[in-house]
């Protein structure tokens, strides 16, 4: 039976677009959907959603009927197995952006209808997809599985969620686009330059945390991949110190802190209290920091250093940073000089 907690979100598109390779080829679909519970009632109706679970059940059903775990994306079939090998050759790599990167070559080497780049600009990193042949009715739905492939194996690499700065598609918004939101984490944008996924490059950096006994244990239940949302964030506390850097005087709360970071306020705090942290010790952090660098490269009165550092009168700045230093402002930015040692009598 279908699991209770299921929520339907996925468009019937992609359904349809199964669909349309099973007629492509000239085989029947009726058990295969009959398995996942859609009626042809369903599959006529655009506005229709399905559950993840019944996604699952029809994307393994129909990769193993028509032994192409690309479901006819691509010119040529991707037998059981092909996405499993591409896997096995990332798993080695020391670090997540080696093992993007093996990724985006080796799948060159299963399809020359698309390709794949990891690319890095200073704090973002990118994967793009560029097209190299008409990919024809089922082009939205390969578009969509690759990059959610590609994020759900980056995210199980590391252990840890990646949350999108955003997404981008090629191809004009579809009657279904608000459920892009649910697809991805960031916001989708359509009608743009190129089909890619944006996240922070830091992430690039993690060392992998499976080895081959994960993997081949993965492989068994890999779907679930492209839909399984991360708890863990194995840099939140960075992301959230560098969102109190550059926004402090406009971030004043965790509700704040945490929309910024689209995840839920309760989220916030549970994932920080794991990773041996909390919003007020970085809070603190963050204030000392930027209090230190006004007092040492700058003659501002200390009220201003104050204002600047997130404190709403130069009274409890000082209360504040006297606890942080044993020094007060004053004293941290024009220190006691030493007295010279006295001189030695004979």
């Amino acid at each position: 039976m279908r699991p209770r907690s299921s929520t339907a979100a996925t468009p019937m598109a992609f359904v349809q677009a199964i669909l349309t390779t099973y007629h492509k080829r000239g085989m029947d679909p009726t058990g295969w959907l009959a398995m996942a519970q859609i009626t042809p009632s369903d599959i006529d109706n655009p506005a229709a959603r399905i559950t993840a679970w019944q996604m699952e059940q029809i994307s393994e059903a129909a990769m193993r009927e028509l032994d192409d775990e690309a479901l006819g994306w691509f010119s040529r079939r991707l037998p059981w197995g092909s996405y499993g090998m591409l896997a096995r050759a990332s798993i080695s790599s020391p670090n997540l952006g080696v093992a993007l990167k093996r990724w985006c070559r080796h799948h060159g080497l299963l399809t020359d209808d698309i390709g794949l780049t990891l690319s890095v600009n200073g704090p973002t990193a990118c994967i793009g997809i560029t097209e190299c042949t008409d990919l024809g009715p089922v082009r939205e739905f390969c578009l969509v599985s690759v990059l959610r492939n590609i994020h759900g194996l980056a995210c199980w690499l590391v252990d840890s969620r990646i949350p999108l700065q955003g997404a981008h598609f090629a191809f004009s918004a579809p009657a279904h686009s608000p459920a892009y939101s649910i697809l991805f984490s960031g916001e989708s944008l359509f009608a743009q330059g190129k089909t890619a996924i944006y996240f922070d490059s830091s992430y690039l950096a993690l060392p992998l945390l499976r080895d081959e006994a994960a993997l081949h244990h993965m492989l068994q239940h890999a779907l679930p991949l492209t839909v399984l949302q991360y708890r863990r964030d194995r840099l939140l506390v960075q992301r959230v110190r560098q969102l109190l850097l550059t926004s402090l005087d406009r971030i004043h709360n965790a509700d704040a802190v945490a929309h910024a970071l689209a995840v839920s306020t309760r989220t916030l705090h549970r994932q920080l209290k794991e990773e041996g942290s909390s919003l007020q010790a970085l809070k603190d952090d963050v204030r000392r920091d930027m209090a230190q660098t006004w007092l040492s490269r700058t003659n501002r009165p200390i009220k201003q250093v104050a204002e600047a550092s997130g404190f709403l009168n130069e009274k409890s700045f000082i209360r504040a940073f006297k606890g942080w230093t044993g020094l007060t402002p004053g004293e941290y930015r024009e220190p006691t000089p030493r007295q010279p040692p006295a001189p030695r009598t004979l």
